[in-house]
């Protein structure tokens, strides 16, 4: 079953460690240090390794050796990601460039004070869109719909170094409660964050090719986003070269209450941005169901 456990990899020390060489090397010190650890998860973390070598050879048709070579950069980049995260959320923003691509899709949202349901995935940074929204000077609210699952140590311990995030959470609730908060915050003319591609035991799917091959995806953001009155905008924050990032909006035509539709929309999105930057590709779990009990 292609389902995520809810458990990210790493730990409070890794990120005490990273913010420890952050603030005596600076950011491309920390850079150095990757080396290192991609090198560790490279070689001891069997489980992901082949699901993201899976990713690399079956789903993208690279040689095995560019495969293996391409699982050690996506820890590396991966590992990029997370120091960017930390390092702009604790005050170095002026140290990255940013470039908008259909910033002017939120702009018309705000305006038209309507609200709008924001659809991303676990490829890029996406965590750091607050301060690419900061940068245009909006008067802005977004509000990310998570699980318990996923609150860890790890986020306690960011909050304690950062500053206070502008992005708001919503908790999936077994109650359904969360709807209400989704509403709410429609209602108050704000946007409402999804991420399409993990799911979890127990929680409704919906199947769909990606790169091909048919995965599971969590039915809840395309069943909820189909059936508001409201645009859906699918957006990614991607790394670039140096300490450049860029953030993509396309807002999505749908049919109302065609949830499959719109799942479809979605995974040409994904492969879309992932064709463009295969190393952004963060799910490193057996994500299409494929590699069983190996």
């Amino acid at each position: 079953m292609s389902q995520w456990d809810g458990k990210s990899k790493g730990t409070v020390l890794g990120y005490k460690i990273f913010v420890f060489f952050i603030k005596k090397t600076g950011i491309k010190g920390a850079y150095f240090i990757l080396y290192f650890v991609a090198s560790y998860y490279f070689l001891f973390l069997k489980k992901s390794n082949k699901s993201i070598f899976y990713y690399f050879k079956e789903r993208l048709g690279y040689s095995y050796f560019k495969s293996k070579r391409m699982v050690f950069m996506s820890y590396y980049t991966f590992g990029q990601t997370i120091v960017d995260k930390v390092s702009i959320s604790s005050g170095m923003r002026n140290k990255f460039t940013y470039e908008f691509d259909g910033v002017e899709i939120l702009q018309k949202l705000l305006r038209e004070k309507k609200g709008g349901v924001l659809i991303s995935a676990h490829v890029g940074n996406f965590e750091i869109a607050e301060h690419f929204f900061g940068e245009i000077d909006m008067n802005f609210q977004i509000n990310l719909v998570t699980t318990d699952l996923e609150h860890s140590a790890i986020k306690k311990y960011l909050e304690t170094i950062s500053k206070k995030p502008s992005i708001k959470t919503i908790l999936i609730k077994d109650d359904l409660s969360h709807i209400f908060d989704i509403n709410a915050a429609l209602a108050r003319n704000e946007l409402v964050c999804f991420t399409g591609d993990r799911y979890f035991e127990g929680v409704k799917s919906l199947k769909e090719k990606l790169l091909g091959e048919e995965a599971n995806f969590p039915a809840g953001p395309f069943l909820i986003a189909s059936r508001l009155n409201v645009p859906v905008v699918f957006v990614y924050v991607m790394k670039d070269k140096n300490m450049h990032y860029h953030l993509y909006t396309r807002e999505i035509p749908f049919k109302h209450r065609d949830e499959k539709g719109l799942l479809k929309a979605y995974t040409e999105s994904v492969e879309s941005i992932l064709k463009k930057y295969p190393l952004q590709w963060f799910n490193y779990f057996d994500f299409w169901g494929k590699l069983g009990n190996q």
